[in-house]
């Protein structure tokens, strides 16, 4: 019988249910650290513009919502997410210093929140853009 820390193969998929991030690193210091990644993955600049876009478009799919249904259209006061009724923090980072200064925390959301409203996971660029001009908000 071989122990789990023994066999790599179980302990990485224990360490993947557990939450622990295995490819990226789980906490960028500054929302800043966190953009500059995500820009550097999709190898072209940011735009607060297509930021700001993505995240008031409904894309027409099954729960027919988008970003700014539970944040708010311009997301600089807390909102309230539609379907469970919690209070959601102010996303734009000048309003909430937690905001995007987790890198596993920001991904899982983006992951989640794209495949529900944008109907796939959200590339590299189009994070870098949301949170390009999520920085804008003052």
């Amino acid at each position: 019988m071989t122990h789990s820390l023994l066999n790599p193969v179980r302990a990485l998929a224990s360490m993947a249910v557990a939450g622990v991030a295995l490819a990226a690193p789980s906490h960028a210091s500054s929302p800043a650290e966190l953009l500059a990644a995500y820009s550097k993955e999709a190898g072209v600049a940011p735009s607060p513009e297509r930021g700001q876009r993505l995240f008031n478009t409904d894309f027409g799919t099954e729960l027919r919502l988008r970003c700014a249904s539970c944040h708010g259209a311009v997301p600089t006061q807390a909102g309230k997410d539609d379907l469970t009724g919690k209070t959601i923090r102010p996303l734009a980072p000048a309003f909430n210093p937690a905001s995007f200064t987790d890198r596993a925390r920001a991904d899982h959301l983006f992951r989640l929140n794209c495949k529900d409203f944008v109907g796939r996971e959200c590339t590299p660029g189009e994070k870098a853009d949301v949170l390009s001009w999520l920085l804008t908000l003052r």
